[in-house]
């Protein structure tokens, strides 16, 4: 955040007033403030300010029924409509693990929580909002016309927070935590046989951890048999050939707080400007195919086969959005998934000896 002096609550209202079709994170922007501030902005005026207690937000949020879920980065824009069952809590780790909302969270990265009502011509559109302690959006969860209000209603006075004050504390932006690590001292044979040895693709992250390596400076190290660069382009290509194929895939896309993922086919794929977006009946996408950077299949092995994964990378070596053939526990990789990822169009790996 810069040195400027902030506006006001009384400013940001009205700068909300002025722009009423601007997008919340747009104008922030504009304000040179975070979307946490834009919105606390606005207690007591259409938003109440709710306690980040993510265990009891998800079990709360079942009895809502059907809603709209929405996790962000910069770059993507993952919208899932469907119900939140199949909750798992935890302190460190928390899941959702329903058939259309499927979440992987971190509980103690959300610091600042919203319940906000907007008017819209004459429909009042509601919404739970949670951000990190650098004001930055985690997750959201919109109502739909077929969501239980009384529910929400009461999960909403259970979160209330004591503090309704028009003014959030915003510490300054944390590290993305997928950038290039400083002081890794690595080697490409431990490396790769570490790699070599994996069972689960979930044992990546650790494996990541005790090397303390990216995971952009791993798929740069490991060699070709393992990652291999592509076109920037490769993401669209995946998209349109998955949608004439009817393939089902599983797509992420997260922050430091929440992973939100889509498993099954995609059909409708509209690209717009520097946008590839997904409009299916339960599963929006938008994707800013220009944030794109590099584009990977990664290939990491498990007890059932290797598996591939389509992973495109920011400038900063951020992970925007990530992909795989859609596949269960004790299966093999999908046939056509695993043809269309090695086939996809390559470049040379510009760090490749």
């Amino acid at each position: 955040m810069d040195q400027r002096v902030k506006p006001s609550p009384e400013e940001i209202r009205r700068a909300r007033e002025d722009n009423p079709k601007m997008r919340e994170r747009d104008l922030a922007a504009q304000l040179g403030i975070s979307e946490a501030e834009l919105v606390a902005a606005h207690c007591g005026h259409g938003v109440v300010r709710v306690e980040p207690r993510v265990n009891d937000l998800l079990t709360g949020l079942e009895a809502v029924g059907e809603v709209m879920a929405l996790t962000r980065n910069e770059s993507a824009v993952h919208e899932k409509i469907g119900v939140y069952d199949k909750v798992v809590t935890g302190n460190h780790n928390a899941m959702v693990l329903g058939e259309n909302i499927d979440l992987r969270i971190f509980p103690k990265v959300w610091a600042h929580g919203f319940a906000v009502e907007k008017r819209d011509g004459g429909e009042i559109r509601r919404s739970l909002q949670f951000f990190d302690a650098a004001g930055e959006a985690v997750h959201k969860v919109h109502l739909r016309p077929a969501s239980n209000l009384y529910a929400y209603q009461k999960l909403v006075a259970s979160l209330e927070s004591s503090n309704q004050e028009p003014a959030v504390a915003i510490a300054s932006s944390a590290a993305e935590g997928e950038g290039e690590n400083q002081g890794s001292v690595a080697s490409i044979d431990d490396l790769r046989d570490r790699w070599s040895r994996m069972t689960d693709v979930h044992q990546f992250f650790g494996m990541l951890k005790t090397l303390k390596l990216s995971r952009r400076e791993a798929v740069r190290m490991v060699g070709q048999d393992y990652a291999w660069l592509l076109d920037n382009d490769a993401v669209g290509a995946m998209f349109h050939h998955a949608a004439e194929g009817e393939m089902p895939i599983m797509c992420f896309v997260g922050n430091r707080g929440c992973i939100q993922i889509h498993s099954g086919p995609i059909k409708s794929v509209k690209p717009m400007g520097p946008w590839i977006n997904v409009l299916d009946e339960t599963f929006h996408l938008h994707l800013r195919t220009d944030h794109i950077h590099e584009v990977w299949a990664v290939r990491k092995p498990t007890k059932d086969g290797h598996v591939t994964s389509l992973e495109a990378y920011d400038a900063k070596g951020g992970m925007i959005i990530q992909f795989f053939g859609r596949r269960h526990e004790g299966e093999g990789e999908r046939e056509d998934w695993r043809f269309l990822a090695e086939n996809l169009p390559r470049i040379p790996n510009p760090t490749a000896a």
